[in-house]
Formats: C-alpha cells, structure tokens, sequence
C-alpha cells in the first residue's frame, strides 16, 4: 500500500514543527541536543506509518542500513573538516597566507581574489567549510588590514567556497545527493554546471564593482 500526498508529509510536518517549537524554547541551544531528538523522532514516525501501511520491519530495517551506509563517507569528511581547521591553524599556516596576502593582494581586486581563490581551494579539497576555516579566516584577516568590509570580504569568500564545493568531486555533499538520488556522481556535477557557473559570473561581475 503506497502512501498518500499528506501520509508522505506527516514526518517532515513533524520535524519542521519540533524545530520551531524548540528554537523558541532552546534558542541557540537548539543544535546542542533537541535537534538531534527531533530526528529521531521524525524518522520513528515515518517507520510507524510505514509499518501501518504493511511494510514489514525487516525491509525497513535494511532500508534504513542502506541509508545509513549512503551518508557515512559524507559524515566522515565533515570530521576531517574539524582536524584540518585547527592543523592549518597551529601550524602557521593561516598566519603565513596573512602576511603573504598583504604583500601580494591589492584593495581593488581583492574581492575578486578572494572569490576565486575560495572556489578553487574548495573545489580541490571538497569543503566549503574547511576553506572557510582555513583559507577564509586569512583572507578575512587581509580583507580587514587593507579596509575592506568585513560583510562584503565574508560574502565574496563564502560565495567562492560554495561554488567549489558544489562542483566538487570530493564534496561531501555532492558525494550524498548523487548517493541518494541514484545518478552517477559526475553526470550529478555536469548538470549543476547550467546554474552554477552563470551565478559565479554574476556574482564575480558584482564583485568587480567599488567597495
């Protein structure tokens, strides 16, 4: 027995309502624990209306294996973010790409720089946010010393990062949308080209303009 157009929402309903509910309640907290509850509690009432339509459990035990086995190598990337931040960071690397971006890095085109220099460090390692966190911070830093707008130099940084990280091969996101709908990962990438690549030009046009 398929399930109906409102069936399909209810758990989705659940979710999107818990999450308010809790913001309200937990603010900022939210992401600290009743999110995660939230989840879980989302994915056991689509379980109980799948059991009440006459799925068995054993064939939504496996399917929910093979979801979890579909997300697992996005979810360890997302670890591995945390541990190259903080190398980059301790080793002086960030610092170094601060005093060399000052030598190098002019105002009038630094926004621009910063950019496309996210989108390609993105697009190699895979990560919007290690770039930002590595990358991003220096360029931040130089953005600040040469007189740029903090709000402009983080727009032109993010949307440097997403863009790489989009097309990347390596991204974890990339990696899980292709994963769960099925389609090879660079015919995935090869379809995104037609509304990425005009954005990023877009973007870098504005981006030429006067701070």
């Amino acid at each position: 027995m398929n399930p109906g157009l409102f069936e399909s929402f209810i758990p989705v309903i659940v979710l999107v309502m818990g999450l308010g509910y809790a913001g309200v309640v937990f603010g900022n907290g939210t992401v600290d624990g009743p999110a995660q509850m939230l989840l879980i509690l989302s994915g056991t009432v689509a379980s109980l209306l799948g059991i009440r339509l006459g799925v068995k459990w054993d064939v939504l035990e496996e399917r929910i294996l093979e979801s979890l086995k579909n997300v697992l190598k996005p979810v360890l990337i997302l670890l591995l973010i945390g541990s190259l931040i903080g190398v980059w960071i301790w080793s002086g690397i960030v610092p170094s790409m601060i005093v060399w971006g000052l030598k190098i890095l002019k105002p009038s085109f630094f926004l621009v720089t910063a950019c496309v220099l996210s989108s390609v460090v993105s697009l190699i390692t895979g990560s919007s946010w290690s770039t930002a966190g590595t990358v991003g911070v220096a360029l931040m830093g130089i953005g600040t010393t040469l007189g740029v707008p903090s709000g402009i130099a983080a727009g032109a940084i993010v949307s440097g990062a997403y863009f790489g990280d989009k097309l990347s091969p390596f991204s974890e996101t990339t990696n899980l949308a292709s994963s769960i709908a099925g389609t090879p990962l660079f015919t995935h990438i090869q379809h995104m080209l037609y509304t990425t690549i005009p954005a990023f030009c877009i973007a870098i046009v504005f981006l030429l303009g006067p701070v």
